[in-house]
């Protein structure tokens, strides 16, 4: 049984739900924005994640993500969003407001670069806390240490820039209420293994990582 709860504007939010029987399926989300970015990139990366997190960690999450606007109440119902893309970006005020009401509440936003997000998350997210700032997470943290030990962070899973992955977060009050995968491209290394023709050996190091970071969302304080 794991549960939180947040209670805002006076309406109870379920942000996560009981993971064992069919009729409380724990659901996740990708995150829909504005600005042009290719937000619905990556097709079969989630349903491919939460297969291996069903198998390797015992957990019920239902097969499909679903997909919510980032300006939608909706966004209330799931304990992890997942956010990636290309390129743009853009945020409106409201709609930050929405994200950073999500998260104070309990909320937890994954922001996964598929290449060319990085300059764009970076201010986009500065409306949603203006007095914080991206920190890299220490290798020490338990994000990389739920089933899977990743000594040295993130993994390497497509060549962009040259840069190593680094695990950047934004903390709220000590708690990491957004993990920002940067120059690693999780989602690329959960798709289809037809769709990139990555070692199964890299897929699985994505794989493990993305159920380190799912664990942990669902368990922290």
């Amino acid at each position: 049984m794991l549960k939180r709860f947040a209670i805002y504007s006076g309406v109870l939010v379920l942000l996560a739900i009981n993971l064992s029987g069919q009729e409380n399926r724990l659901k996740i989300a990708k995150l829909k924005y504005q600005g042009g970015g290719d937000w619905y990139a990556n097709k079969t990366a989630l349903p491919n994640l939460i297969e291996f997190c069903n198998r390797e960690l015992n957990m019920n999450l239902a097969p499909e993500e679903d997909v919510v606007d980032v300006s939608s109440m909706e966004i209330f119902y799931y304990p992890y969003l997942y956010m990636t893309g290309h390129g743009n970006v853009v945020l409106s005020e409201q709609e930050a407001e929405n994200l950073r009401n999500y998260l104070i509440a309990g909320g937890f936003l994954h922001i996964d670069d598929n290449y060319g997000m990085d300059a764009f998350v970076r201010l986009e997210m500065k409306k949603v806390f203006p007095d914080l700032e991206f920190v890299e997470i220490p290798f020490d943290h338990p994000i990389y240490r739920q089933k899977f030990t990743f000594k040295e962070g993130l993994p390497k899973i497509h060549e962009h820039d040259g840069k190593p992955p680094q695990g950047l977060g934004i903390l709220y009050q000590g708690r990491l209420v957004c993990f920002y995968s940067y120059e690693s491209d999780l989602g690329n290394g959960w798709e289809d293994q037809s769709v990139y023709g990555d070692p199964e050996q890299v897929r699985m190091q994505a794989l493990k990582m993305g159920a380190n970071i799912i664990s942990f969302c669902f368990t922290q304080d």
